[in-house]
């Protein structure tokens, strides 16, 4: 199960609609080994394309840096989908490179009749798929 607080929820959606029609991306660092998600980084998608998002590799590499100066680690990575439900594409499965992560996605399509956008969570294993619950708390 993924816990987010209400605030960190309400960036990533926030970021995904901003960037629309283009897909939106970024990470949500925690400390080390505490699974905790707690600094939102929104990233540039390089890409700059409504069905792909890349991260620039200068600024991935940066951010690498930095968790690591900060004990931290990727705990959410996250990306939109602009005409397509919030589930990882076969390019994003290929993709997910870290297996603790929790993998969010954020559809800013109504794909479901239930409004303008879905936020979902999924752990990427050896590109095993597996949804898990989002619970948005006030605060940890």
């Amino acid at each position: 199960m993924l816990t987010i607080t209400q605030a960190l929820h309400d960036q990533i959606v926030a970021h995904a609609r901003e960037d629309h029609p283009d897909e939106a991306c970024g990470v949500v660092a925690g400390p080390v080994g505490e699974g905790r998600p707690e600094r939102f980084i929104p990233m540039l998608n390089a890409a700059r394309s409504p069905t792909f998002y890349e991260f620039d590799s200068g600024d991935l590499l940066k951010l690498y840096r930095e968790m690591d100066d900060r004990d931290e680690e990727p705990v959410i990575i996250y990306h939109s989908h602009t005409a397509t439900e919030a589930y990882p594409s076969r390019t994003d499965i290929s993709y997910a490179g870290e297996p603790g992560a929790h993998y969010v996605l954020v559809s800013t399509a109504d794909t479901d009749g239930l409004g303008d956008f879905q936020f979902r969570s999924f752990r990427i294993v050896d590109g095993e798929v597996t949804e898990e619950e989002v619970r948005v708390v006030e605060s940890y």
